[in-house]
């Protein structure tokens, strides 16, 4: 490029750097000015707006057009193929203990599945299998060549002496190199070299900077906030070092790290984990738009309603898919149990039969007939036609409490209510009652105060204002959140008896058959037991208080997804009040007929479950949206009455070429700041408010071409006279 030729004209240098798209984002202030001097040679200092005007907002509009191009683009784009994945006639064992048998299934590329099964039923080592951790004993696992698969596990890998932002942004490290390369090329350039070193610096900074465009580099910061923002992460947590937060919050990052590297296919061991109800909302959007196909492990059933074409369901040792999702699973699974129930009950008649005819005639005058019998029988079973076993129950040992003697007067009431710690203000102005024998559920971002108001309601934390009225005259079973309650020598069945000494052991093993502890189960230590198992015996310890109120916080926490539909068949069968806290929004679909939502610092109570809350919210947003539009109906449509028909002239027609250039500095002063907003993570934690903006920022970005296109016909006009 002869940058230093004299006689090059207007056009060619304007050519020049639309063909180049020269982004010079990363020029130092003293580069600029090299560069800008060389275009002032080449032009005899004659015409300086395309290039430096280029220079001095920071980017060209045409890379800011392909800028916004990229921005509108998924965040995830994958080439889907059907088969990725494949299991053929797998078997695992460990020790004496057989996991898997003969199991087969195939995971498509472009569907998302449901990998579910009681805790301990293999569903890790499913994904250890596919993730080539170990091998099978026996079969065949196929995988496509070259797949590349993401995996989120519980114990999450992270270089703990990062902070927060470096470590999620490892991630982008060939994009972070190619930065780095564009500055020291930026640094070059500002040296102030003779020409044809510049022009070699120039080619070599065009394509570095193309490969940076097109890998995303414009974009990855924004993906970043989006995905850290959507997490629950704050701009002030990126300073953080790693190893200084909590399991769960080391939990987030590591699902922030695997959702930024735009994997292909995604295997997800519980990510709803340690999640907000916000933050599992933004997730199930951000993995609906995911283009690959996934795997998910997970206790969360709304989730898996939304987002699951299929369900698998791993269960003594065996794989069984469902199509549809997982109401459509329990369902259909519903239907099976029953139906093989029936035939076994059948069957069983009908051996029992068989057996006593040939038992009974198998010496007598009869005896050939028997022994046919016997015969055609030892065959049908050794043939599998007869149900002679049957694994699943239709429904799983229920809880009940004992009935509550409350009336139906007041529980509890609280006017004005609010609680801060120092600085931090949780609540204002939180009032709302509780009449006996309703089931009211608390729910809301994290930190929002929900485990303290309980602890308020129950007396144990004084409110910073307001009233709280506790009908103390009620029996109170307190479930809370994290509990040192249980005596971790005692066994299980002693545990229960502890407080109860009146309970028989015959009594004890039948109340604790109905929270699945049954045989040795019973006589384990607690200390053996998993989070799960323990939450089971606190909820066993607690039927037995005959509570009038029960107060629940996240009890479906640790639990599986049988041990979570026994106790809400429990809860809808209880006479009594309940007051929970809870994230898990099938459970609050269930058993809230009262939900109180905690944001911001302000509650608000709906009448109606979840469902019920997300509608009136959707209401709320298009009364809103409506109202937005509503000032400007009427008047366009009253001006083009009776108007002759003509192609409508553009805007720009009457402006000048300086006025038409001061308005495209306008407009890219405007995408700048707008682009800044996307740096604030709380944008992300927003749904409707992160939407509106991306709709601004198109249409924004869409003026500003047309602004920028009419200034370019303007002057290539010129330049034709």
């Amino acid at each position: 490029m002869g940058w230093s030729d004299p006689s090059r004209d207007r056009e060619g240098v304007f050519s020049s750097c639309r063909q180049r798209r020269l982004n010079v984002r990363f020029l130092t202030v003293a580069a600029r000015s090299t560069l800008q001097s060389m275009c002032d040679r080449a032009l005899g200092g004659s015409w300086r707006w395309p290039l430096g005007r280029r220079i001095d907002t920071g980017f060209a509009v045409g890379a800011a057009s392909a800028t916004s191009e990229v921005w509108n683009t998924p965040a995830i784009i994958y080439h889907t193929a059907m088969g990725c994945l494949s299991f053929q006639n797998i078997a695992k064992q460990f020790g004496t203990q057989i996991v898997l048998s003969n199991v087969s299934f195939e995971l498509n590329a472009a569907e998302t599945v449901g990998l579910i099964g009681a805790n301990g039923a293999g569903k890790t080592t499913i994904f250890r299998l596919l993730m080539d951790d170990f091998p099978p004993d026996t079969g065949t696992i196929v995988r496509e060549r070259n797949l590349d698969i993401g995996l989120l596990t519980q114990l999450p890998e992270l270089v703990e002496e990062r902070t927060l932002h470096d470590e999620a942004g490892s991630t982008f490290a060939d994009l972070l190199a190619l930065e780095a390369k564009l500055h020291k090329i930026s640094e070059q350039m500002a040296a102030g070299p003779d020409e044809p070193e510049m022009t070699d610096l120039m080619e070599r900074y065009d394509r570095v900077n193309g490969r940076f465009i097109a890998d995303g580099g414009h974009t990855f910061q924004t993906r970043l906030n989006e995905v850290l923002g959507g997490l629950g992460f704050a701009l002030s947590d990126y300073g953080r070092i790693v190893a200084n937060f909590s399991g769960g919050e080391k939990s987030r990052v590591a699902l922030a790290k695997l959702l930024l590297r735009d994997q292909r296919y995604l295997l997800l061991d519980e990510p709803t984990n340690h999640l907000d109800i916000d933050a599992v909302r933004w997730l199930e959007k951000f993995l609906g738009s995911h283009r690959g196909g996934a795997v998910i492990i997970s206790h969360d059933r709304y989730l898996l309603d939304r987002l699951c074409d299929r369900i698998l369901e791993v269960e003594h040792g065996a794989v069984k898919s469902y199509p549809g999702n997982y109401t459509n699973y329990a369902e259909t699974k519903e239907r099976l149990v029953l139906t093989e129930q029936r035939q076994y009950a059948k069957d069983a008649a009908f051996i029992k039969k068989e057996r006593a005819f040939i038992a009974k005639h198998i010496a007598g005058q009869r005896s050939a007939q028997a022994k046919g019998r016997r015969k055609r029988l030892e065959r049908k079973l050794g043939d599998g036609a007869y149900v002679t076993d049957t694994t699943n129950k239709l429904t799983t040992a229920r809880i009940r409490f004992e009935e509550s003697t409350a009336g139906n007067e007041l529980v509890y009431r609280c006017d004005e209510l609010a609680m801060a710690f120092g600085d931090n203000t949780l609540f204002t102005d939180l009032a709302f009652q509780l009449n006996a024998g309703q089931r009211l559920c608390i729910t809301g971002p994290n930190g929002t105060g929900k485990s303290t108001l309980l602890n308020i309601i129950v007396g144990t934390i004084e409110p910073t204002a307001g009233r709280s009225l506790l009908d103390h005259k009620l029996r109170v079973g307190y479930y809370r959140q994290e509990s040192t309650q249980l005596d971790s020598d005692r066994s299980v069945l002693d545990e229960i008896r502890a407080d109860h000494p009146e309970l028989s052991k015959e009594r004890a093993r039948n109340l604790l058959a109905q929270y699945r502890f049954t045989g040795d189960d019973v006589f384990k230590p607690l200390r053996a037991l998993s989070g799960g198992e323990q939450s089971r015996v606190r909820l066993a310890k607690l039927m037995l208080e005959a509570p009038d109120l029960l107060i629940l916080d996240e009890p479906t926490n640790h639990l599986d997804i049988a041990s979570r539909e026994v106790l809400e068949e429990a809860l809808l069968s209880f006479t009594g009040t309940i007051l929970a806290v809870s994230h898990d929004r099938y459970f609050l679909d269930r058993i809230a007929d009262r939900l109180l939502i905690i944001r911001d610092g302000v509650g608000r109570v709906y009448d109606g479950n979840y469902t019920y809350y997300l509608e009136e919210e959707e209401q709320r947003r298009e009364r809103e949206r409506a109202k937005k539009a509503s000032p400007q109906r009427g008047t366009k449509r009253k001006q083009r009455i009776d108007k002759p028909t003509r192609k409508p002239s553009s805007p720009y027609d009457a402006m000048s070429i300086q006025e038409l250039e001061e308005l495209v500095m306008e407009r890219e002063t405007k995408l700048a700041t707008m682009h800044e907003r996307f740096g604030d993570a709380a944008v992300y934690q927003d749904t409707d408010e992160l939407a509106e903006l991306r709709e601004q920022e198109d249409k924004l970005s869409r003026e500003l071409a047309e602004v920028d296109a009419a200034w370019q016909q303007r002057v290539e006009a010129l330049d034709g006279q």
